[in-house]
C-alpha cells in the first residue's frame, strides 16, 4: 500500500535512551510515522463506501450516465450532414450500426471487448467529424466535404476568418477545431466501453434486447416502414462513411482522367496569326465581379435593388454610347474557391476542385488570356488587389505584368477580407495602366473583391477625383458594420450581399462610363454564387455574363448566342457550363481551331 514518511523534529536531540518510539515520542525526538495516501485502491474503496451509503443516488447516476452514453451513441449514428436536416424526428430510427455493435459486444471477452469499445468510439468520431464537416461546406460551398480534395482548404478558411475577424479570433477558431475532436474522441469513447460494460454485466437481458432490437429492424428493412419521412430501419452512419469512401476513390480516379484531359486542347496548336483576328485593335478588358451569382438578379431580398442598378447602368452606358448583350453561365464552384470559378473561364476546362486547378495550372493548356499574349498583338496584364502573396499562376494566365494588393498604391483601410475598394482598383488601373499611351492595345484581366463575404463593413462611391490614394474610405469603413454581426445574421448577411454586388457593378460601369473608348470591350461577371446561406440550400450554380461594347461589330459576333439586350440576363437567356465560354469566345472572334494532345 503506498506510503510517504514523515519526521516529527525533537526539541532535545541527543537524550538516550532505549529508542522505543513511545520513548523518543515522550522526550520529543524524531518520530517516523506511515501514513496511508490515498491511492487507486483506496479511492476505489471510499466510492463503493459512498455507493453503499447512498444506493438511489448511485443508482441515478449508474442510468443517467448510462442513457447519456446511449444518446450520443445513437445520436451520432443518426445525425444528419445538413443543418437544415437536424430535426427531433431525424432521431426516431432504429440503427443497424447500434444493433451489430451490441452483437459484438457481447460476443467478446473482457479484453478484445475493451479494444472494441475503443475503436467502435474512435469510429464514431470519425463519423462526427465528417457529418460535422458536410455541414459546414454544405452551409458555404452548397456541396459535401470531400476528404481527397479539401484539407488544402482549410487553411485558406483559417486566413479567410483571420482576415475578417482578426488573427486572434482565427487562432482561437483552429485551436477549438482541434480540441473538440478530441473532446469528442474521448467522450464517445467513455460511452462505448460504458454501454460494452452495461451489456457484458445484463448480458441474458442484453442478448434478448438485441435480438428483439435486429428482428425489429429487419421486418422494418423488409416491409419499407417508414416515420417522418424517412426508413426506420437505418443504414446512416454506416452509409454516411460509405458515401465518403466512394467519394474519395472516385475523386483519386478523376485525377488521372483530368490530367490526360488537360493535355487535349481545341486551340492549343493555333497559330498566332489566326487567334482572335476580329478583336485586333480592341482593349479587351475581363473582369470577375466577387460572388455575383443568380440569386443577386433574381432572389426577392437582394433582386429588387440589384436589379434597379443593373437598367439605370443600362441606360448609363446606353447615353455613353456603349450597349451590352448578357446570359447565364453555370460556375464550376459555388460559395467560395473563386480561382475555380477565374481557371475554369479561362481554360475551357471544368475545374471544380483544388487538385484540378493544381494539375492545370502547373501545365501549358492555353487559357483565353494567354491567347491574346500569344498573338503578339496586345499587351497583358492582370490587376488582382486581393493577391497578397506571390502568385506564380501568373505565368499560365499569360499576363506580362501583374499588378497585386501592394502594386496599386493604396493607403485607405480595408474592408474585411476585400484590401481596396473596387473604385479605388478601377481608378488606380486607369493611372496605373490603362490610361497610358501604348504602342498595343492592352488585355487586361480584373479581380474585383469589394463583395467578399463577410459584406461588412462596405464601402461606397465617392466622387472619382477625391479617391486620392484612398484615404478618403477612412471615415466610411469606420462607420460600417461589424464583420461578426453581419456574418452571424443570415437576413443581414442578404441586404448586405445585395448592396455589396450594387457598388461592384456601379463601380465597373461608372469606370466604364469614364474611361472607355470606340475600342474598348468589357466581358464582365460572377465566379459563383454566394455562399449557400445567403443564397438558398438549392440555388442554381448560375452566374451572369455581359458582353459591352461601342463598335456594334463586336455584338454582331455574338448575335446567335441569343443574350438578352442590356446588362440584366433573362430567367429564360441561354446557361452554358463556364467551361465552354472560351471556346465560344475564341470561335466568335475568328479564330481557327488547331488541336494538341489528346
Amino acid at each position: 500500500m503506498p506510503v510517504f514518511t514523515r519526521f516529527r523534529q525533537s526539541s532535545q536531540p541527543g537524550i538516550p535512551g532505549d529508542g522505543s518510539e513511545a520513548e523518543r515520542a515522550e522526550r520529543g525526538d524524531a518520530v517516523t510515522e506511515e501514513v496511508e495516501t490515498p491511492g487507486p485502491r483506496s479511492r476505489f474503496t471510499h466510492l463503493r463506501t459512498w455507493r453503499t451509503r447512498h444506493p438511489r443516488a448511485a443508482r441515478a447516476l449508474r442510468l443517467t450516465t448510462t442513457a447519456l452514453a446511449a444518446v450520443l451513441v445513437l445520436g451520432a449514428l443518426l445525425m444528419p450532414n445538413t443543418l437544415p436536416a437536424v430535426e427531433p424526428d431525424r432521431f426516431a430510427r432504429i440503427p443497424a450500426e447500434a444493433v451489430v455493435g451490441a452483437v459484438v459486444m457481447l460476443a467478446l471477452p473482457r479484453r478484445p471487448r475493451l479494444v472494441a469499445a475503443v475503436l467502435y468510439g474512435l469510429g464514431l468520431t470519425a463519423l462526427t467529424t465528417v457529418n460535422l464537416l458536410d455541414m459546414g461546406f454544405n452551409e458555404y460551398l452548397g456541396r459535401g466535404f470531400n476528404a481527397a480534395l479539401d484539407w488544402d482548404l482549410l487553411p485558406d478558411a483559417q486566413a479567410y476568418v483571420e482576415d475578417t475577424l482578426g488573427g486572434g479570433v482565427a487562432t482561437a477558431a483552429a485551436v477549438g477545431a482541434v480540441v473538440l475532436v478530441l473532446l469528442v474522441a474521448a467522450v464517445m469513447v467513455a460511452a462505448t466501453i460504458r454501454l460494452s460494460d452495461v451489456l457484458a454485466r445484463h448480458r441474458l437481458r442484453a442478448t434478448k434486447g438485441t435480438l428483439l432490437a435486429g428482428t425489429v429492424w429487419v421486418t422494418c428493412s423488409a416491409l419499407g416502414l417508414t416515420l417522418f419521412g424517412g426508413p426506420v430501419a437505418s443504414e446512416r452512419g454506416a452509409g454516411a462513411l460509405r458515401v465518403h469512401a466512394q467519394r474519395t476513390v472516385e475523386s483519386l480516379r478523376d485525377e488521372a482522367a483530368f490530367v490526360r484531359q488537360s493535355k487535349a486542347d481545341t486551340f492549343g496548336n493555333t497559330p498566332p496569326g489566326q487567334l482572335l483576328p476580329d478583336l485586333r485593335g480592341k482593349d479587351v478588358i475581363f473582369t470577375f465581379i466577387e460572388s455575383y451569382g443568380r440569386s443577386a438578379v433574381e432572389d426577392p431580398v437582394m433582386a429588387p435593388g440589384v436589379d434597379r442598378t443593373l437598367d439605370t447602368s443600362t441606360e448609363a452606358l446606353a447615353k455613353a454610347g456603349f450597349h451590352a448583350r448578357s446570359g447565364w453561365l453555370t460556375s464550376a464552384t459555388f460559395g467560395g474557391s473563386s480561382w475555380l470559378g477565374h481557371s475554369t473561364t479561362m481554360s475551357g476546362l471544368w475545374i471544380d476542385n483544388q487538385r484540378r486547378y493544381r494539375t492545370v495550372t502547373a501545365g501549358d493548356h492555353l487559357t483565353l488570356t494567354k491567347a491574346f499574349q500569344k498573338t503578339g498583338a496586345w499587351d497583358t496584364v492582370g490587376v488582382m488587389p486581393g493577391v497578397q502573396k506571390g502568385w506564380p499562376e501568373e505565368k499560365w494566365y499569360g499576363l506580362d505584368k501583374l499588378y497585386d494588393a501592394f502594386d496599386l498604391g493604396y493607403k485607405g483601410p480595408k474592408f474585411s477580407w476585400s484590401t481596396m475598394p473596387d473604385q479605388y482598383a478601377l481608378e488606380a488601373f486607369q493611372r496605373r495602366v490603362h490610361g497610358k499611351k501604348r504602342d498595343k492595345p492592352l488585355m487586361s484581366f480584373v479581380i474585383l473583391t469589394s463583395s467578399h463575404q463577410p459584406w461588412a463593413p462596405l464601402p461606397k462611391m465617392v466622387g472619382w477625383d477625391e479617391l486620392g490614394d484612398g484615404s478618403v474610405f477612412d471615415p466610411i469603413q469606420k462607420a460600417g458594420n461589424n464583420a461578426s454581426d453581419v456574418i452571424t445574421d443570415t437576413t443581414r448577411s442578404r441586404e448586405e450581399y445585395g448592396k455589396s454586388i450594387q457598388y461592384s457593378v456601379t463601380s465597373l460601369t461608372q469606370w466604364l462610363e469614364r474611361y472607355g473608348t470606340d475600342d474598348t470591350v468589357l466581358v464582365f461577371l460572377g465566379d459563383h454564387q454566394p455562399m449557400a446561406r445567403v443564397s438558398g440550400n438549392r440555388a442554381s450554380r448560375d452566374v451572369p455574363v455581359s458582353i459591352v461594347a461601342k463598335d456594334q461589330k463586336v455584338l454582331d459576333k455574338v448575335a446567335d448566342w441569343n443574350w438578352t439586350e442590356g446588362l440584366k440576363p433573362d430567367r429564360d437567356a441561354p446557361v452554358w457550363k463556364m467551361s465552354a465560354f472560351r471556346d465560344r469566345f475564341l470561335r466568335a472572334f475568328g479564330s481557327t481551331p488547331h488541336a494538341s494532345g489528346g
